[in-house]
């Protein structure tokens, strides 16, 4: 499939990840259709920072993702769907289970039935590398058994399982998207890496942090986004899970450590109990393989753990972006 000229519908649109594939689509030259979640200020999310000439190209959408009024009326119009809304904080999944099974699993439901009943050309149906849990070997391929370590895991485990029962029953032409631990401008302030950066950029002395042993799979946001693009045009990949990952890995402990030392060599690590998720919800270990998405694709990806961190820290070096952001308060 060539994605020029196709009308593209991008839900979770104003997050992290969506606002850089909606960015990436314009470039491709779809015409996309950003779905938004309805608000009384008309609040876009990162959308709101896109200069108007890009503001401009896109066609906004508001709605809400567990109506399936709001999804059938978006969907109705436009040739492919990446389907990326979702709630993703795990440690928000402890005290709010029934909010991520209401957008989790009924948001990605209502989304497949409007795909299937006006017989969209593709739907991107994005995942996540917690669906694996520990890592029981490495890298971590699709085959990896599935394991709910979190609410939220278990929630995404529930949707690509809809998501492949619908290409199995109903030839629904679904890709399971499976990015591993995206980072870069725009993350939100849950995430690891702009819990580090905020506090040095802000003058703090000890970095506060959960448990340092884990390791992650980092994959700088324009190569996950990427990701989504080449899946999209690949026909091959229909009925498919594809993980997108660099195919190394990272101690928490290693990575503060880096970004300590690009801004602030003096600061200290500490680990703090609330911070750390209960023994048997953390996991461990993820180290992911690319080599389905190469194979398929061609894909491999282009920024170094290094280079991602420099563009990441310059991104919150603007005041700008940087006072958006409450490092004194622990984001759950």
């Amino acid at each position: 499939m060539e994605l020029k000229n196709k009308r593209v519908l991008v839900t979770g649109s104003g997050g992290f990840i969506g606002s850089h594939l909606v960015e990436r689509l314009l470039e491709e030259g779809c015409e996309v259709v950003a779905f938004v979640k309805y608000n009384s200020l008309n609040k876009w999310g990162w959308l709101d920072s896109f200069d108007k000439k890009v503001l401009d190209k896109i066609e906004i959408f508001t709605g809400d993702i567990r109506n399936s009024d709001s999804v059938r009326k978006a969907v109705k119009s436009v040739d492919v769907v990446f389907h990326l809304a979702a709630l993703i904080s795990i440690p928000y999944s402890y005290i709010s289970p029934e909010s991520y099974v209401e957008t989790n699993i009924n948001g990605t439901l209502n989304i497949l039935q409007a795909c299937m009943d006006y017989s969209i050309e593709k739907v991107l149906i994005t995942s996540t590398s917690e669906v694996y849990g520990t890592a029981k070997f490495v890298p971590i391929t699709e085959d990896h058994p599935k394991q709910g370590q979190s609410p939220y895991s278990a929630t995404k485990i529930a949707a690509d399982y809809l998501a492949e029962s619908f290409y199995r029953s109903f030839d629904l032409p679904v890709v399971i998207v499976r990015p591993f631990n995206t980072y870069g401008p725009r993350q939100s302030a849950r995430a690891v890496i702009p819990t580090i950066i905020t506090q040095l950029l802000s003058g703090y002395e000890e970095i506060k942090l959960g448990s340092l042993h884990p390791t992650r799979d980092l994959v700088y946001v324009k190569d996950t986004v990427e990701g989504f693009v080449r899946l999209a045009e690949c026909d091959s990949a229909i009925g498919k899970e594809v993980n997108i990952a660099t195919q190394s890995e990272i101690s928490i402990q290693d990575l503060a450590k880096k970004l300590i030392n690009k801004i602030n060599p003096n600061a200290k690590i500490v680990s703090e109990d609330v911070r750390i998720r209960p023994q048997n919800s953390e996991v461990e270990r993820l180290l992911g393989s690319n080599e389905k998405l190469k194979e398929l694709t061609g894909w491999i990806p282009e920024t170094d753990i290094d280079r991602g961190l420099e563009l990441t820290i310059e991104w919150f070096k603007n005041e700008e972006n940087l006072r958006i952001y409450k490092p004194w308060v622990y984001n759950v």
